[in-house]
């Protein structure tokens, strides 16, 4: 029996999102006839670019910039959540809510949080719904970096920050199972529509072995209903880089605005 590293950690959280993630791939694993290596070791750009890998999930942005021409696309997810469905999701531009600022120019000068540089919901598709209101390349008076969505929401509660841009499958599952984290926010905007998360496997993976793959993912999802529900993840979509370039396109649409850098 061969091993893989076979690692779903883009959404491990609540903990029912991390015990549904665990329970699919297990089935997934069980039907392939393959074994799983530990990763617990392994960074996230370690585990992409790993020849021992068979599946795990990314971020739309790095897939386009780090991991391009070095992994292929499963598929991509088609949540039916709040905010995401039919393979897009996009990102919910939060504040408090007993913040009296109500539309994001009245957050000019304030602070901003992301969850890191290299991230599409947590900094591109901001960095592409701000590049019309910034002056002279600037929006926020300050911009820090949380390490992570639920990292920033907690930002927000604890008034260290004014505004992020949170995933909103993030959202949505944590509004679900642990309404805290997300409690005394608000929506000031929503972004630009994107792709969801990616599936990926190794780079030298043929065709039919991707398919393969994603035809297995999905028949395990049918197998599993409550998993799928958890999730709300009905079915995996093929996918190809050619969906992915929007992220990019945004990119460009802010730099051709002054905006090359969230600040």
């Amino acid at each position: 029996m061969t091993q893989h590293h076979t690692e779903l950690l883009m959404y491990v959280a609540p903990e029912p999102i991390r015990a549904a993630n665990e329970r699919w791939i297990a089935r997934i694993l069980e039907r392939l006839g393959r074994s799983r290596l530990d990763a617990q070791k392994l960074s996230l750009p370690e585990l992409w670019l790993s020849p021992d890998l068979l599946l795990t999930q990314t971020c739309g942005y790095p897939l386009m910039t780090a991991l391009r021409g070095q992994v292929r696309i499963v598929g991509r997810p088609r949540y039916e959540l709040p905010d995401a469905s039919a393979g897009n999701h996009c990102s919910l531009i939060l504040g408090r809510a007993d913040d009296p600022r109500k539309t994001l120019t009245d957050f000019h000068n304030s602070r901003g949080v992301i969850n890191s540089e290299d991230s599409n919901s947590g900094m591109n598709l901001l960095r592409q719904r701000l590049a019309p209101l910034q002056q002279n390349g600037q929006f926020f008076a300050s911009v820090g970096i949380s390490g992570g969505h639920r990292e920033s929401l907690r930002w927000l509660q604890e008034n260290r920050a004014d505004l992020a841009a949170i995933d909103s499958v993030t959202y949505a599952c944590l509004a679900r199972h642990v309404p805290e984290e997300v409690s005394g926010l608000r929506v000031v905007a929503r972004s630009a529509f994107s792709p969801t998360l990616p599936f990926i496997t190794i780079g030298s993976a043929a065709d039919e072995q991707v398919e393969a793959l994603r035809q297995v993912m999905n028949e395990t999802l049918h197998e599993l209903p409550d998993v799928a529900q958890t999730l709300g993840l009905p079915e995996v979509l093929a996918a190809s880089e050619s969906d992915y370039q929007i992220l990019l396109d945004y990119q460009r649409e802010a730099e051709a605005l002054g905006y090359g850098r969230v600040r």
